[in-house]
């Protein structure tokens, strides 16, 4: 017996390579491109480890749950943190990452998420990459969630570590990930003697042992079905047009939050201004007295598949996400979450309009 994912041929480091290369034209980038074999968490843990250590002053943004991890990373590293967080339903603005910078000229590092797909917001990074650029520092990205679903541009942003993973816009396998490196990242971790060596965290061992040596051996047997599946989804984006993908999901951010405000009930984006809000995925807020994770429980009963979650942590009691993203991006499984919720909400005794809702999706132009 044989099953088609099973008996391949081993990956060659030219096809690697070759991978490698289509997602460094995703990114626009001549930065070097490290496909890293594991979830997005490797090379975001990996680049912070490499670059931050006693000595390094960090800006850390806190827009999301991933800033305040990275955070507890740099810490970790013996960085000495500086942490803005601005409320979940809004963004951080350059003006703010410039008088950080006022205040605390010694900044040296700043790490950013582009989008928190788990509180719906996303960040200016052009504007900010400006402010860091004039002063120097070196600048980390994790765009995981952002990638597919809005511009990323590491050279034109001035992005020194960008970490991309396929998993939500993209559309992909969560099992590999990848990072832009700039030649400033990779003296910082060149002169750091706490950057990781021959670890699985190591960025500089695929600096040495892949990039170094012409990309002609592999530092492992890579990820083969996860690699092949990182392949497909470029070639994928690829064939539709990156701008055509990214129009789908801007078109399924605006109906999500249209049809919210329709259905009524109280049920309004959890990202006040549209400019702020990400289009990988929606928030909502729930009515006052209403239990965000219980409706969502109850909305996934009629169809599991739904893209609806409820928010993590404390956020569970208030927030309802929908990930509209990768394949989700349809006016269909916006539809349907909504229509869901409608139900879910409607049960709880509230007042709402489903076909209103409704009627906001179909006059988006989705399809």
């Amino acid at each position: 017996m044989t099953h088609p994912f099973l008996d391949l041929a081993p990956l060659s480091a030219a096809r690697f390579a070759a991978i490698e290369d289509r997602v460094a034209r995703l990114l626009g980038t001549r930065q070097d491109v490290v496909i890293m074999q594991g979830e997005a968490l490797l090379p975001l843990e990996g680049a912070i480890r490499g670059t931050a250590g006693p000595g390094t002053t960090a800006l850390n943004v806190i827009t999301g749950p991933y800033g305040q991890t990275f955070g507890d990373w740099l810490r970790d590293c013996g960085a000495r943190v500086i942490d803005l967080a601005v409320p979940f339903h809004t963004a951080v603005t350059a003006d703010q990452i410039r008088e950080a910078f006022a205040e605390h000229p010694e900044i040296d590092f700043v790490s950013l998420v582009h989008a928190e797909a788990a509180t719906g917001n996303t960040n200016p990074v052009a504007e900010i990459g400006e402010v860091v650029r004039e002063h120097g520092a070196l600048f980390y990205l994790d765009a995981v969630a952002s990638i597919g679903a809005e511009p990323v541009l590491p050279d034109a942003w001035g992005v020194d570590l960008c970490v991309i993973g396929a998993q939500k816009a993209m559309g992909g396998p969560a099992g590999v990930s990848a990072v832009s490196v700039s030649a400033r990242a990779w003296a910082r971790m060149a002169a750091n003697p706490r950057a990781p060596r021959r670890s699985y965290l190591s960025l500089l061992d695929w600096k040495e042992r892949w990039i170094d040596g012409g990309r002609k051996a592999l530092l492992h047997a890579p990820a083969q079905l996860e690699m092949l599946a990182l392949e497909a989804c470029v070639e994928r984006i690829e064939a539709d047009g990156p701008e055509a993908v990214m129009d789908r999901h801007r078109a399924a951010a605006l109906a999500t939050r249209a049809a919210a405000v329709a259905l009524g009930a109280g049920l309004e984006p959890y990202v006040h201004d549209v400019r702020d809000a990400a289009p990988v995925a929606t928030t909502l807020r729930v009515p006052a007295g209403v239990v965000a994770s219980e409706v969502v429980a109850r909305a996934l009963t009629s169809d599991p598949a739904l893209p609806l979650a409820a928010g993590g942590g404390a956020l569970a009691k208030e927030m309802v996400r929908v990930n509209h993203y990768g394949a989700d991006a349809t006016a269909g499984a916006v539809r349907g979450s909504l229509a869901a919720l409608g139900s879910a909400l409607a049960e709880q005794g509230l007042d709402v309009d489903v076909e209103a809702a409704l009627r906001a999706v179909d006059g988006g132009g989705m399809r």
